[in-house]
């Protein structure tokens, strides 16, 4: 299916560009998510009629997430979790542990889905690097130190 990206999204391409992607990608997840529409002749001509404002929108959101990202860069996060004597967790510590504590933490415009553990959950206690993905373009970096409360 031909589409208009009305964001840069990775992988497929950036704003304005017209791309083919799978049709159920198209359907199922780009254009309900507002990041595209059909490219149709009508949606075309919109698309540049309004092309200045859309990039605008767009400029900032990467400047607030870049904000966002200036602060964020280098916070620690403390968990705290039951753990047994050898620092294994009794559970996990998830992205929507994280990103819940970075809410409390000030940080509101961070979600589950921004929060990315490569490895999966956290299952013992320690340090670990944890990439905060704000905008396709800008990335935190956020220390997360588990520690076990033993019971």
């Amino acid at each position: 299916m031909q589409i208009i990206l009305l964001e840069k999204v990775p992988n497929v391409g950036n704003l304005g560009e017209v791309v083919r992607v799978r049709d159920g990608y198209a359907r199922n997840f780009l254009i309900p998510q507002r990041m595209a529409k059909r490219a149709t002749k009508a949606a075309l001509e919109e698309f540049e009629a309004r092309r200045a404002e859309i990039e605008a929108q767009q400029a900032e959101r990467l400047a607030a997430a870049q904000a966002v990202a200036a602060k964020l860069e280098g916070h620690t996060a403390h968990i705290t979790q039951r753990a047994g004597v050898d620092g294994r967790l009794f559970g996990s510590v998830t992205n929507a542990d994280i990103a819940s504590l970075l809410r409390e933490s000030g940080f509101e415009s961070v979600e589950k889905m921004m929060v990315r553990l490569p490895e999966g959950p956290f299952k013992q206690t320690g340090e670990f690097a944890v990439e905060v993905h704000l905008h396709p373009d800008v990335n935190a970096a956020v220390n997360v130190v588990i520690t076990g409360e033993t019971v």
